[in-house]
C-alpha cells in the first residue's frame, strides 16, 4: 500500500485551498475532513464486495492504517484511535483504499481475520429494514468469507 506524506493529512493541511476541480480531478490525495476532523470510512470485503462496517477516520487513523496495513479508526465515543480487532484479534487487513470524488469519504477494501461486527456477525449489516421493523438479512452474517 503506498504511503502518503503526513503533512497532507488533517484539516490544516498546506494544500486545503485547492479548487473543487483540482480536488475532484487531480491526483493529489487531500482528504476533506469535516469540522470535527473526521471522514466516513466504509469497509468492504476485498473478495466479495460485501459491506462489513462503517466508521470514522481522522488523520491519525488514516496514517496508522497506511503505516500498518491494518484498519484503524477514530472512536467517537472514546475520543481516541483504535485498531479494529485490537482486543478480539479480528483485524481488517487493508488491501486497497478507494477515495470518493470530493475526498470526504473512503472505502477500505479489506480481508477480515474473523467476524467484523462486535456481535460476532461477519458484517455489521445483518438486518434488513422491512416496513417499520428489522428482519434478519437474507445473507447469513455468520457465513465464513461473507
Amino acid at each position: 500500500m503506498p504511503k502518503l506524506p503526513q503533512k497532507l493529512y488533517g484539516p490544516n493541511n498546506t494544500m486545503s485551498n485547492l479548487t473543487n476541480e483540482e480536488r475532484e480531478k487531480g491526483l493529489t490525495f487531500l482528504p476533506k475532513f469535516d469540522d470535527k476532523g473526521l471522514l466516513s470510512a466504509v469497509v468492504t470485503h476485498y473478495e466479495t464486495g460485501a459491506v462489513l462496517m462503517v466508521a470514522f477516520m481522522d488523520a491519525e487513523a488514516l496514517t496508522a492504517t497506511q503505516a500498518s496495513g491494518l484498519a484503524h479508526f477514530h472512536s467517537r465515543s472514546r475520543g481516541k484511535l483504535w485498531q479494529k480487532g485490537e482486543s478480539s484479534g479480528h483485524v481488517l487487513k487493508v488491501q486497497e483504499i478507494l477515495v470518493d470524488c470530493d475526498q470526504d469519504a473512503i472505502v477500505l477494501r479489506c480481508l477480515p481475520d474473523g467476524p467484523t461486527c462486535h456481535t460476532g456477525a461477519a458484517s455489521c449489516f445483518y438486518r434488513v429494514l422491512d416496513g417499520g421493523s428489522l428482519q434478519p438479512s437474507r445473507l447469513d452474517p455468520y457465513v465464513k468469507g461473507m
